[in-house]
């Protein structure tokens, strides 16, 4: 049965729809904030498309429309903050007003260098080349691969996997 002709138009349709829709967003993005924006993005692209054709399946229309701009969301993300986020190395240099940093904070990074170590020393040797080749040496993915001779992927996975793990033993910020 036609969702459009059981809600009466597209607007119920949304209605009917949009906490569902907020929910598999926010599942989606993990930012309510985000996932609201993402929603709106497209209840308004899918307003203009159903305007000149109707799709077969228009609920399911709106949740594709919804988890690619999701997709797209997290894609820009990535691209913005890169694969890794600027660890306590780096927060402690900027903290540092006369070359030194406090030692609180140059106690707690020595204690996050000897974990990363520690969780460095326990990684498959691939994954620690490919963790060390981006990390340290700013290596691209792509680069990684080569060297390995493993695809670009894959080189994401074990570069993605060793931050996991690193994170895991490390508090972040």
């Amino acid at each position: 049965m036609d969702v459009l002709k059981q809600t009466g138009s597209v607007a119920a349709l949304y209605a009917t729809h949009q906490r569902a829709l907020l929910k598999y967003a926010s599942g989606l993005v993990r930012d309510r904030a985000q996932a609201e924006d993402i929603v709106q993005e497209a209840w308004l692209r899918f307003a203009r498309i159903v305007a000149d054709a109707r799709p077969s399946d228009p609920l399911r229309y709106l949740y594709s429309i919804v988890r690619n701009l999701a997709i797209d969301h997290l894609r820009q993300k990535i691209r913005e903050k890169g694969v890794l986020d600027p660890g306590p190395f780096e927060t402690a240099a900027e903290a540092a007003t006369d070359g030194r940093a406090p030692p609180d904070l140059a106690m707690r990074d020595r204690h996050a260098v000897e974990a990363v170590r520690k969780v460095m020393a326990e990684m498959p040797e691939q994954m620690r080349v490919a963790f060390e080749m981006h990390r340290f040496d700013g290596y691209r993915l792509r680069e990684i691969a080569a060297h390995l001779h493993i695809s670009v992927s894959m080189a994401h996975v074990l570069v993605s996997e060793a931050v996991d793990r690193c994170r895991r033993h490390v508090e972040w910020p």
